[in-house]
């Protein structure tokens, strides 16, 4: 197992302070190695200054370069082998079989970006050349393209310590657009961050590059994170997590003289709409299917599905006894940490106690010691969803509610009361989906990933995957966290007029010399 040294990475320099923590694995509470400096607010400082110093190298540098950094982060991540995964399945619980998946999901998606800045055309590229002669006033030479936006705050996630974490799809996007990275590690895996950190670190120094494109502070969002994202020098934060946190930083960012954005991530419960020819098809399925979704991971996926809404009727009077058993025979597992199971129990009692919400089924043995969690599934009538709010919000962790609907009508209405959602599911049969032109529109309105006949754990890391949903899933509904067009996030447009031919950047020169698409007087290619 790899020696952790526990400081925090500043630009090229290491810093511990008088400060420490130490972490212990949630699955039976033995301590773990290392002692952990919290970053002091001069770390902070320090971290935004060299980010700030980086910024314009990284911004002038080839897509090429980018790409080579990128690819040399994903080839020490995945040298670090197996000190890598016992760690993070140490700190998390997560079993190894996951830690080893997200491990390639994380390369993978470096590697993607690196392919998306080598092949240059995510610049988006728009050309309208002059029209001295056009009446009756001549038209100027005026092209357009996108820009690194500058240094990115990066909070690292409890639920993905790899692949929304310090080399994770927020931290690629920004470094494969040119946009220095500050990580705000996660406390519940400290250990794993600093592995990570010093992949970076080495990817960083074998590519030549300026060591303030990345920096990595231990330490509490609520004091180092909002230092940070009141940095002047921050033009950007990506964050993955808890709804009070996503806005405190929002409300951190918005009130500073320049307001930045903050791309959040917050929450969504997942809504699954079963339809009646899908229960009288494929029940049984449909049940496994749903429980296998709701408690992957103990339920600690930001896509785990926390509603399930169908039509009353024999089907799925049928269908509630199988998912009821289902869930039943699930064992228990260890969460995350103790603070991420106390604010599961507290809201799974909070959800039990709104009026006209019944247990239907739960998992006896929890060991809250080893902090484990039983899955839980609850039951309540549409009539009551629609009446309490409290229904509709997420439960982080291994349960889920039934809505009951009386009718079609009842299961649109349902629809309709939800609010933004990062995916929402639809199983039919061929004849129930004929039917649910409606529905699916509605709830793409709602969602930012509609489903048929799939579940929503699980998302694919490819150019059109779209993993976001209007508020309160996310602080903003246009943009994705994972997939290509993340790096949507972290640019911004310029555009240039009447500028001299040989001040032009690259990507707008005439002959297009780097190769790219682009958008030239109406019509797009590589011309």
């Amino acid at each position: 197992m790899a020696t952790l040294h526990g400081l925090n990475f500043v630009g090229a320099a290491l810093r511990k302070s008088g400060r420490t923590f130490s972490v212990a694995t949630p699955a039976d509470g033995t301590p773990l190695e290392g002692r952990f400096h919290m970053a002091r607010p001069v770390d902070a400082e320090e971290a935004a200054e060299a980010a700030a110093a980086a910024a314009g190298p990284l911004a002038r540098a080839t897509g090429e370069e980018r790409a080579l950094l990128l690819e040399a982060i994903a080839d020490e991540i995945v040298a670090l082998g197996d000190d890598l995964v016992r760690r993070a399945c140490a700190e998390t619980a997560l079993p190894e079989a996951r830690i080893v998946a997200e491990r390639g999901r994380t390369a993978g998606q470096l590697r993607l970006f690196a392919a998306v800045a080598r092949e240059g055309s995510w610049v988006d590229a728009r050309i309208d050349r002059a029209q001295p002669d056009r009446q009756p006033l001549p038209r100027p030479d005026i092209r357009r393209m996108l820009l690194p936006i500058g240094p990115v705050v990066v909070f690292g996630s409890s639920n993905f310590p790899l692949a929304f974490s310090v080399a994770g799809g927020d931290t690629a996007s920004a470094l494969c657009t040119g946009n220095p990275v500050i990580v705000k590690a996660h406390r519940g895996h400290p250990g794993t961050s600093e592995l990570v950190a010093g992949a970076v670190r080495r990817a960083i120094e074998r590519c030549g590059v300026h060591p303030g494109v990345f920096s990595m502070l231990h330490g509490e969002g609520s004091v180092v994170g909002v230092q940070l994202v009141r940095d002047p020098r921050v033009r950007a934060v990506g964050f993955t997590g808890s709804r009070a946190g996503g806005r405190a930083l929002g409300a951190a960012a918005a009130a500073r003289p320049e307001p930045i954005p903050v791309f959040a991530e917050m929450s969504s419960s997942n809504p699954v709409f079963v339809l009646p020819g899908a229960l009288a098809e494929r029940a049984a399925a449909i049940a496994e299917g749903f429980r296998a979704s709701m408690t992957l991971g103990v339920g600690q996926f930001c896509t785990k599905p926390g509603l399930l809404v169908a039509i009353e009727g024999p089907d799925l009077a049928r269908f509630r006894g199988l998912l009821a058993a289902a869930v039943a025979a699930t064992p228990p597992a260890s969460m995350l940490g103790d603070e991420i199971l106390a604010e599961f129990d507290h809201h799974r009692d909070a959800l039990l106690a709104v009026p006209g919400v019944r247990l239907l089924s739960h998992v006896d043995g929890a060991d809250a010691a080893c902090t484990q969690a039983g899955a839980v599934l609850a039951e309540t009538d549409a009539a009551t969803f629609l009446a309490h709010g409290r229904c509709a919000d997420e439960v982080f962790g291994p349960m889920s509610l039934l809505v009951a609907a009386c009718d079609a009508r009842e299961l649109h209405a349902v629809a309709a009361g939800l609010s933004g959602q990062l995916t929402a599911t639809v199983h039919g049969s061929a004849a129930d989906l004929d039917g649910s032109a409606d529905l699916l529109e509605l709830l793409a309105g709602r969602a930012g990933r509609v489903i048929v006949n799939g579940y929503p754990t699980g998302v694919e890391v490819c150019h059109a995957m779209h993993h976001g949903g209007p508020p309160p899933a996310t602080s903003d509904a246009r943009f994705t966290s994972v997939g290509s067009a993340a790096l949507e996030r972290f640019v911004r447009p310029v555009c240039l007029q009447d500028l001299p031919p040989h001040l032009l950047p690259p990507a707008l020169a005439e002959g297009n010399p780097l190769g790219i698409e682009r958008l030239v007087d109406g019509v797009r290619g590589r011309h």
